[in-house]
Protein backbone atom coordinates (compact mmCIF):
# COMPACT_ATOMS: atom_id res chain seq x y z
CA UNK A 1 0.00 0.00 0.00
CA UNK A 2 0.82 3.28 -1.16
CA UNK A 3 2.54 5.45 2.10
CA UNK A 4 -0.71 8.20 1.00
CA UNK A 5 -3.13 5.53 0.84
CA UNK A 6 -2.41 4.55 4.79
CA UNK A 7 -2.63 7.41 5.39
CA UNK A 8 -5.98 8.08 3.79
CA UNK A 9 -7.17 5.37 5.63
CA UNK A 10 -5.55 6.86 8.93
CA UNK A 11 -7.14 9.63 8.43
CA UNK A 12 -10.60 8.13 7.90
CA UNK A 13 -10.38 6.46 11.21
CA UNK A 14 -9.40 9.19 13.11
CA UNK A 15 -12.64 10.98 11.79
CA UNK A 16 -14.74 8.54 12.27
CA UNK A 17 -13.98 9.11 16.01
CA UNK A 18 -16.28 12.23 15.60
CA UNK A 19 -19.04 9.85 15.26
CA UNK A 20 -18.29 8.09 18.51
CA UNK A 21 -21.03 7.47 21.07
CA UNK A 22 -19.08 7.01 24.34
CA UNK A 23 -21.52 9.08 27.13
CA UNK A 24 -20.38 6.39 29.38
CA UNK A 25 -16.53 5.49 28.75
CA UNK A 26 -15.79 8.70 27.15
CA UNK A 27 -12.92 6.98 25.16
CA UNK A 28 -13.63 7.52 21.80
CA UNK A 29 -12.83 4.79 19.02
CA UNK A 30 -12.46 4.88 15.04
CA UNK A 31 -11.92 2.64 12.69
CA UNK A 32 -11.05 2.12 9.15
CA UNK A 33 -11.21 -1.17 7.75
CA UNK A 34 -9.21 -2.16 3.78
CA UNK A 35 -11.27 -4.99 2.17
CA UNK A 36 -8.97 -6.70 -0.57
CA UNK A 37 -10.66 -5.20 -3.36
CA UNK A 38 -9.83 -1.76 -1.68
CA UNK A 39 -13.32 -0.53 -0.17
CA UNK A 40 -13.12 1.06 2.40
CA UNK A 41 -15.75 0.77 5.34
CA UNK A 42 -16.29 2.71 8.61
CA UNK A 43 -16.63 2.41 11.92
CA UNK A 44 -16.89 4.24 15.59
CA UNK A 45 -17.65 2.78 19.38
CA UNK A 46 -21.51 3.03 20.10
CA UNK A 47 -22.21 2.42 23.95
CA UNK A 48 -25.14 1.37 25.79
CA UNK A 49 -26.21 1.88 29.03
CA UNK A 50 -26.59 -1.79 29.36
CA UNK A 51 -22.42 -2.01 28.56
CA UNK A 52 -23.29 -5.79 26.99
CA UNK A 53 -25.18 -3.92 23.89
CA UNK A 54 -22.07 -1.88 23.51
CA UNK A 55 -20.31 -2.38 20.26
CA UNK A 56 -16.59 -1.79 19.22
CA UNK A 57 -15.88 0.50 16.35
CA UNK A 58 -14.01 -2.44 14.88
CA UNK A 59 -16.43 -4.92 14.88
CA UNK A 60 -19.42 -1.92 13.43
CA UNK A 61 -16.87 -1.61 10.73
CA UNK A 62 -16.71 -5.74 10.18
CA UNK A 63 -20.10 -5.81 10.37
CA UNK A 64 -20.95 -3.08 8.00
CA UNK A 65 -18.65 -4.69 5.17
CA UNK A 66 -20.15 -8.28 5.77
CA UNK A 67 -23.68 -6.97 5.56
CA UNK A 68 -22.37 -5.17 2.36
CA UNK A 69 -20.99 -9.07 1.13
CA UNK A 70 -17.53 -8.21 1.84
CA UNK A 71 -15.47 -10.87 3.19
CA UNK A 72 -11.81 -10.37 1.80
CA UNK A 73 -9.86 -7.99 3.99
CA UNK A 74 -6.53 -6.53 4.03
CA UNK A 75 -6.36 -4.41 7.20
CA UNK A 76 -7.55 -1.96 10.03
CA UNK A 77 -6.68 1.20 11.10
CA UNK A 78 -8.13 2.05 14.49
CA UNK A 79 -7.54 4.99 16.63
CA UNK A 80 -8.63 5.65 20.15
CA UNK A 81 -8.00 7.48 23.40
CA UNK A 82 -10.75 9.99 25.81
CA UNK A 83 -12.98 12.30 24.60
CA UNK A 84 -10.84 15.16 26.38
CA UNK A 85 -7.32 13.50 26.37
CA UNK A 86 -4.26 12.33 23.74
CA UNK A 87 -4.91 9.62 21.22
CA UNK A 88 -3.61 6.40 22.70
CA UNK A 89 -2.35 3.37 20.60
CA UNK A 90 -5.59 1.70 21.50
CA UNK A 91 -5.64 -1.84 20.83
CA UNK A 92 -8.85 -4.49 19.99
CA UNK A 93 -10.56 -5.92 22.60
CA UNK A 94 -10.76 -9.86 22.98
CA UNK A 95 -13.81 -10.24 20.95
CA UNK A 96 -12.88 -7.79 18.02
CA UNK A 97 -9.84 -9.98 17.54
CA UNK A 98 -12.12 -12.95 17.30
CA UNK A 99 -14.21 -11.35 14.64
CA UNK A 100 -11.36 -10.15 12.67
CA UNK A 101 -9.98 -13.82 13.06
CA UNK A 102 -13.02 -15.35 11.65
CA UNK A 103 -12.63 -13.73 8.22
CA UNK A 104 -8.97 -12.56 8.08
CA UNK A 105 -5.78 -14.79 7.32
CA UNK A 106 -3.74 -14.18 10.53
CA UNK A 107 -0.28 -14.05 8.94
CA UNK A 108 -1.27 -11.41 6.60
CA UNK A 109 -3.88 -9.41 7.76
CA UNK A 110 -2.50 -5.78 9.45
CA UNK A 111 -3.92 -4.21 12.37
CA UNK A 112 -2.53 -0.50 12.47
CA UNK A 113 -3.21 1.35 15.77
CA UNK A 114 -2.52 5.26 15.17
CA UNK A 115 -2.20 8.24 16.76
CA UNK A 116 -1.63 10.35 13.37
CA UNK A 117 -0.66 9.47 10.26
CA UNK A 118 3.10 9.91 11.28
CA UNK A 119 2.97 8.17 14.64
CA UNK A 120 1.11 4.52 14.00
CA UNK A 121 2.19 0.77 14.57
CA UNK A 122 1.51 -2.06 12.81
CA UNK A 123 1.06 -5.63 13.53
CA UNK A 124 -0.58 -8.80 12.04
CA UNK A 125 -3.24 -10.47 13.61
CA UNK A 126 -1.37 -13.65 14.09
CA UNK A 127 0.72 -11.54 16.65
CA UNK A 128 -2.02 -9.90 18.80
CA UNK A 129 -4.20 -13.14 18.65
CA UNK A 130 -1.22 -16.20 18.87
CA UNK A 131 -2.24 -19.45 18.81
CA UNK A 132 -5.77 -18.99 17.64
CA UNK A 133 -8.94 -20.74 17.00
CA UNK A 134 -10.92 -20.21 14.04
CA UNK A 135 -13.25 -21.88 11.26
CA UNK A 136 -10.99 -24.73 9.80
CA UNK A 137 -10.56 -25.42 13.48
CA UNK A 138 -14.14 -26.92 13.55
CA UNK A 139 -14.23 -29.00 10.16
Amino acid sequence: MAEKDLKKLIEKALDMRNSSYAPYSHYKVGAALEASDGQIFSGCNVENSSYGATNCAERTAFFKAVSEGVHDFRRIVITGGPDDGELQYATPCGICRQVMREFCNPESFEIILAKSTEDYRVYTLAQLLPESFGPENLL
